[in-house]
């Protein structure tokens, strides 16, 4: 599978400091865990974090879930032991905060080497600041173990002095920029968390957004919105069974000698073929999820 369309539809953070949380990840119906060592704990408590997600990951349980750790920006303290310990942890990627640009990337994976990670251990890369946006072109194929992008609007809105509004119009160029270097090099890419846990109505129009825009999934920071980024990142079955009669219906047209047919009323030809083999194909991957 490409790395575009393993499901990340829900992607969550949780504090490498909250055991609790740690636990009760293993039985959410979440896509992704992204175990936070950096914004979610306090600096006394880096290293005893560190620990416990560590030691899960250890003890595994988390079934078909990615799991991800992120590490502490590179210019921290923290950050050198961070990185030794994510190496050898059996983690899925490793999440780098504040990539500015190709040469953070390349900084990540050398040390990712020099520690010994296996070679299928993925990087990943929080876009989350202004020399981020601009850099992405660079960014994304600095490494081949980046596979995947991760917008962080809230520091991008703190950096900018943008406001978070409804329909995210601060965000859009960014959003943009970094959409078009992920697809460019086929990278997967997620979007940024909605803060505002009362507001599930906001909520759902950010991921509908996001989906409309191209986004693999949404970032989470609490387990009650898991249900709702799930139904909407994921094909709809209308979607799925219109698909297949896209599949079905040019697979004819060609056996006739025709390059183009029409189908519920619109035209298709082999670009829609090929989005409609992307929507099942991740049908089929969420479905074997359950």
């Amino acid at each position: 599978m490409s790395v575009s369309l393993r499901p990340r539809r829900s992607v969550l953070y949780v504090p490498g400091s909250n055991t609790r949380a740690i636990e009760k990840a293993r039985s959410l119906a979440v896509d992704a865990i992204i175990f936070d060592l950096e914004d979610a704990v306090a600096p006394a408590q880096k290293a005893e974090a560190r620990g416990h997600v560590l030691a899960a990951l250890r003890d595994g349980g988390f079934g078909p879930r990615e799991c991800i750790v992120r590490c502490n920006g590179l210019d921290t303290r923290w950050a050198v032991d961070d990185l030794e310990a994510i190496a050898r942890s059996g983690a899925d990627a490793l999440l780098v905060p504040k990539i500015n640009q190709a040469a953070d990337v390349i900084a990540a994976d050398a040390a990712l080497a020099r520690h010994g990670a296996s070679a299928v251990m993925a990087l990943w890369a929080m876009m989350e600041t202004p020399l981020a946006m601009l850099n992405a072109a660079a960014i994304v194929p600095a490494s081949p173990r980046l596979t995947c992008l991760v917008m962080g609007t809230s520091d991008l809105a703190k950096d900018l002095h943008a406001q978070h509004t409804p329909d995210r119009l601060p965000f859009i160029t960014g959003l943009g920029l970094c959409l078009l270097a992920a697809r460019a090099h086929g990278r997967a890419i997620l979007d940024g968390v909605h803060l505002d846990l009362d507001d599930l109505v906001g909520f759902e129009a950010q991921c509908r957004q996001g989906l409309a825009l191209g986004f693999d999934g949404k970032t989470l920071i609490h387990p009650k919105t898991i249900e709702l980024a799930n139904r909407v990142f994921a094909p709809e079955p209308v979607a799925v069974a219109q698909a297949r009669r896209i599949i079905e219906a040019h697979a004819a047209a060609i056996a006739r000698g025709e390059g183009v047919v029409v189908v519920d009323g619109r035209l298709v030809e082999a670009l829609h073929v090929a989005e409609a083999k992307r929507t099942i194909a991740l049908a089929d991957a969420i479905a074997s999820r359950s």
